[in-house]
């Protein structure tokens, strides 16, 4: 793992955590986004479980800069030790020019991936075959905060390197604005899935629209973080 991304992302981390409001709750969701215990980081820095969780909720002081920068490297290291997953996955996307909560996830692989197994690591629900059965990368998207803050240009970098990708739609009710917004953007990916919807609940249209711009379209309801972690084991 080199210095700079996980230096970028300790700096990025340790600036939100510091300047929130709710300097706990911020800790909270980092501390989860890894996918760490209260119990691994206080091992990590040798404190009780409790000191972690008494920052977490409030009941303790709000860390100074020196306990969080300790926290924060904690984390890292801990996410070191298991591989470095999530610092990789940051990186790629603060390299792509996103926020984190834009842009969960975005990922190339180093060989195509049948439309097939994709479906199966998110327990997607194929409605409209595209015109192609494989990706070569996916980009898992908050569609709100994506298309309300957002500029055409740059959601054309939510196709990372190629358009061979399936874009992943995350907090999904209908899927309107996802698919208006594919009719605009283009060339289209070869696969878009919006999660968080049904079949019955998909508005009426969507499937119409993709087989008129050529892309597979799937649905997935599947508890988000498992998802996540089943994607990032690809291909």
């Amino acid at each position: 793992m080199t210095a700079a991304p996980r230096d970028d992302l300790a700096q990025r981390i340790a600036g939100e955590i510091t300047l929130s409001d709710d300097p706990g709750a911020t800790l909270r969701k980092w501390r989860t986004d890894f996918d760490v215990s209260q119990t691994e980081l206080a091992k990590q820095l040798d404190v009780s479980s409790s000191v972690i969780s008494d920052y977490e909720s409030g009941r303790r002081e709000s860390p100074g800069i020196g306990v969080v920068s300790r926290m924060v490297g904690a984390l890292l290291d801990i996410d070191e030790s298991r591989g470095g997953g999530r610092i990789r996955q940051y990186a790629r996307v603060l390299s792509a020019g996103f926020e984190s909560d834009i842009v969960h996830d975005l990922r190339e692989y180093p060989t195509s991936v049948s439309l097939d197994r994709l479906y199966e690591a998110m327990d997607a629900t194929e409605l409209v075959a595209g015109d192609h059965d494989y990706v070569s990368g996916h980009t898992v998207i908050n569609s709100i905060e994506a298309i309300t803050r957002l500029s055409s240009d740059e959601f054309y970098r939510l196709y990372g390197q190629s358009t061979n990708r399936a874009l992943i739609f995350t907090g999904v009710t209908r899927g309107e604005s996802p698919l208006v917004a594919m009719r605009v953007v283009k060339p289209t990916p070869n696969a878009v899935v919006l999660h968080g919807v049904t079949e019955e609940d998909l508005w009426d249209h969507a499937p119409a629209l993709a087989t008129i711009d050529g892309f597979s379209l799937a649905v997935s309801t599947r508890d988000l973080d498992e998802m996540l972690d089943d994607l990032r084991k690809l291909p």
